[in-house]
């Protein structure tokens, strides 16, 4: 067996140093925090029973920066649709305790708790993973926005 001489082995590039496009920038990273933090403050502002604050935050800010920042643009929809999904389960649940005359809530109080709590909880992780530019992906989402 030959080794072949040192020579052969093309030395490594010596190129210009390109910035990876993939690292999103401090802007796109605080816009993203932005969109995760917004359903927090659309939910304290509007109040639990009205779901619709949760979502029109990451809503604004996806219409607003989807052409200009695709970071931004990712976890703008995905704090979208998971608020989305929140607000559904929230309305079926209520749905479940109406139709049931009341008795439906000692299953749907139980269960808004802790969706309540998961959503809290989520959200934060999301938010601190966006500022750190990590596109995090919410657990048990629908996707509705692409």
């Amino acid at each position: 067996m030959s080794v072949p001489p040192e020579s052969a082995v093309p030395p490594p590039s010596q190129g210009p140093i390109v910035e990876d496009a993939a690292v999103p920038s401090s802007e796109e990273r605080q816009w993203a925090l932005f969109a995760h933090l917004s359903a927090l403050a659309g939910c304290i502002l509007t109040g639990p029973w009205f779901g619709w604050g949760c979502f029109i935050g990451p809503l604004i800010i996806w219409l607003i920066k989807k052409d200009t920042m695709p970071f931004v643009n990712d976890q703008a929809k995905e704090a979208l649709n998971f608020n989305i999904t929140v607000a559904i389960i929230c309305v079926v649940l209520l749905i479940l305790t109406v139709i049931t005359f009341g008795i439906g809530i000692f299953i749907a109080g139980p269960v808004g708790f802790i969706v309540g709590i998961a959503w809290l909880v989520l959200t934060i992780v999301a938010a601190v993973k966006a500022n750190e530019g990590v596109r995090y992906r919410y657990p048990f989402t629908l996707r509705f926005i692409k």
